[in-house]
């Protein structure tokens, strides 16, 4: 007779069932709560400027030999396998591409343990192009189906809006149409670098402050890590502040 074989079984829900059970150990060490542990698990979609300014290599106005988007992309790899281990996340990147100067590009879909994917894909960015960081965190809302379900979006920007849209009138528009999307900015060295004033970055903090969002400067790598940390990392494996804070240092 025959030896009757099982039939396929995804591997998808042992990875949910592992992940879950990471979660629930970080859960009773820190003593987290079951608002926090929605957050761990909420798909997030990170928004990755890859705009031609992100190619410089000026650090408090002295040349150095490492561009902008390589310290980006060293800080984002010490810190998403552990956030990729603990939700689905996905991967949008703006500026190069073949067809305008404020080309949006879906990389990647939330999935579980995305790390190597994600990281693959921004290994590859050539910085060239404009930042249509508005068009970019409208698919991204999308892509989580925020109008049905929390999500999180992490945005990597390093300077503001420069292809015609309002980032703060987009942020009225998703909250007004749900008030559980969570928009984080990750301002990397725009305090100095502004096209056209301040008023623009203003419309990207009204952005993550209309979201639930926190608004994060950062300088370093070593402050990219740790805004990183705070806007992708469960809550019970980070220091970050409670959603709702307009500016973080």
């Amino acid at each position: 007779m025959p030896r009757r074989t099982r039939p396929f079984q995804s591997a998808t829900p042992a990875i949910a069932f592992v992940s879950a059970l990471a979660i629930s150990f970080v859960l009773q060490v820190h003593g987290t709560n079951a608002t926090e542990l929605q957050r761990c698990t909420d798909d997030a979609m990170i928004v990755f400027d890859a705009s031609g300014s992100m190619s410089g290599n000026k650090k408090l106005g002295l040349a150095t030999s490492v561009t902008r988007i390589d310290e980006v992309k060293s800080a984002l790899a010490r810190v998403l396998p552990a956030t990729a281990r603990l939700r689905r996340v996905g991967l949008i990147t703006y500026g190069p591409g073949p067809y305008s100067q404020c080309n949006v590009d879906v990389k990647l879909r939330p999935v579980h343990n995305a790390a190597k994917r994600i990281m693959s894909a921004v290994d590859r960015l050539v910085p060239a192009g404009k930042t249509p960081l508005t068009s970019a965190v409208e698919q991204a809302a999308a892509i989580l189906d925020y109008r049905r379900k929390p999500g999180v979006v992490v945005v990597l920007t390093d300077g503001e809006e420069t292809c015609g849209r309002s980032p703060c009138d987009l942020g009225k528009q998703l909250r007004m149409q749900a008030d559980h999307l969570i928009v984080h900015i990750i301002a990397f060295r725009s305090d100095y670098f502004s096209w056209t004033g301040e008023q623009s970055l203003l419309e990207t903090k009204c952005l993550a402050e209309k979201n639930n969002g926190l608004y994060i400067s950062a300088d370093t790598e070593e402050e990219l890590v740790e805004a990183f940390k705070k806007t992708l990392w469960c809550p019970a494996i980070s220091s970050s502040s409670s959603p709702g804070s307009a500016v973080a240092r």
